[in-house]
């Protein structure tokens, strides 16, 4: 990171601060998460998959959404690296990735709405 000189001093320590301050490109993929999940359905979808590993159907139907509409909801829910998605037969299944990122959504999930995982911990996904 370049040397930043700043236009006052209040006398904090602010440069170890600035040497661990995330670059542009991390706080904006960041942000295009909290977009992905800033929308309710999309939420909700991702709560679920977060528990199970369950097809489009079965998501439109526990989510009383049509099938399309819940397929815009994966698409980009996989292209963003929360989920993902494997074929069986005609049948594709979707789960929460396996990366720090989507657990970590997890983990907030389950605290901002302030309950436990539904399935023991041995058992999540």
């Amino acid at each position: 990171m370049q040397q930043i000189t700043l236009p006052h001093d209040h006398g904090q320590d602010i440069e170890k601060v600035l040497a661990k301050l995330p670059t542009q490109e991390q706080c904006a993929q960041a942000a295009d998460h909290f977009k992905l999940i800033s929308d309710g359905s999309r939420l909700r979808i991702l709560w679920l998959l977060c528990h199970c590993e369950e097809c489009v159907s079965n998501i439109a139907a526990a989510m009383e959404m049509s099938d399309p509409a819940v397929s815009h909801h994966l698409k980009l829910l996989r292209r963003s690296g929360l989920i993902v998605s494997r074929r069986e037969g005609k049948e594709v299944y979707y789960r929460l990735a396996d990366t720090a990122q989507a657990k970590l959504v997890h983990r907030a999930c389950e605290e901002m709405f302030q309950m436990t995982c539904p399935l023991e911990q041995n058992e999540i996904i």
